[in-house]
């Protein structure tokens, strides 16, 4: 299900980015690598964008994260809809209202 959350986000993006995103590979993984020294003050990250220098990007959201933050489906759908837009935003440069001005 929460894959398919992700997808739906995508796909919804997609509709308006689709040239810019046509490079960006989305995943969802459980839970995020905690580089050592980072501890539960400095935050527990929902998503991370990786870029590389041959113009390829991806995004991946993490599961488990978003499932303790949200209480139901219907906000954690809102919750990866709005995370995914955040990182589109963050690749593209833009605000996230641009992105998708009704997030």
């Amino acid at each position: 299900m929460f894959d398919d959350l992700v997808l739906d986000a995508v796909e919804r993006l997609e509709r308006v980015w689709a040239r810019e995103l046509a490079h960006v590979e989305f995943l969802v993984e459980d839970v995020p690598q905690v580089p050592r020294g980072v501890t539960a003050e400095d935050g527990i990250p929902f998503s991370r964008l990786e870029t590389s220098k041959s113009g390829r990007a991806r995004i991946i959201v993490y599961r488990r994260p978003v499932e303790i933050r949200t209480k139901d489906p219907e906000e954690m759908a809102l919750f990866v809809y709005d995370t995914v837009v955040e990182e589109v935003a963050n690749l593209l440069g833009l605000e996230p209202e641009t992105v998708d001005p009704e997030a």
